[in-house]
């Protein structure tokens, strides 16, 4: 257990049952009244994002939340199949559970897998991932870096806005956090 006046950003909590993650808080002192501690959590089972109130001193259980590194294999139907680095195991994800993570995830790709209690929450993505590019327009002669953008489809599917110069057949840095182009690698 856990006082609501340590929390920070990024730490698990179970409220009620339910699991979250810390997204903001703040702490409030009115002038008249106790203190609480305002703060926005993200259900880790549905991806909803609730905003709680709690009184200042107040207690919640903290969830230990296990990081294991596994290698994303291929997608089965609407299972996706992954790899522990460890002991060879295989786990199954269902696309639902992982839907945003989807759009950068390739082949042999390493990531982490998030459980708590056995149950499998999710996957962590490194910040940046390399990503090639497989439909564009091409890059025409005197179009600048400075210039503007233009759509690209890259291997996963994900579509992002790219300078001109990127042709296709490149392979370009994406932030997994924004969904956005960084650098070509």
């Amino acid at each position: 257990m856990i006082s609501v006046n340590d929390f920070r950003t990024g730490l698990t909590i179970v409220v009620d049952g339910q699991l979250y993650r810390v997204l903001d808080f703040q702490h409030v002192k009115p002038g008249k009244g106790a203190a609480f501690v305002r703060s926005k959590l993200r259900n880790l089972r549905n991806g909803s994002v609730n905003e709680k109130t709690f009184r200042a001193g107040e207690k919640v259980e903290k969830a230990q939340i296990d990081n294991r590194k596994m290698q994303y294999l291929y997608a089965q139907g609407d299972e996706h199949v992954f790899m522990d680095l460890e002991s060879y195991e295989q786990t199954e994800l269902a696309s639902a559970a992982i839907e945003y993570e989807l759009k950068f995830l390739k082949e042999n790709m390493e990531v982490h897998i998030q459980s708590y209690q056995g149950e499998m929450l999710g996957v962590e993505l490194p910040n940046t991932v390399q990503l090639e590019v497989t439909e564009t327009e091409p890059g025409i002669k005197g179009d600048t870096a400075s210039g503007g953008t233009k759509p690209a489809t890259l291997q996963t599917g994900l579509i992002v806005q790219v300078p001109f110069f990127v042709n296709q057949g490149d392979v370009l840095i994406i932030n997994t956090e924004e969904g956005s182009y960084v650098s070509r690698a």
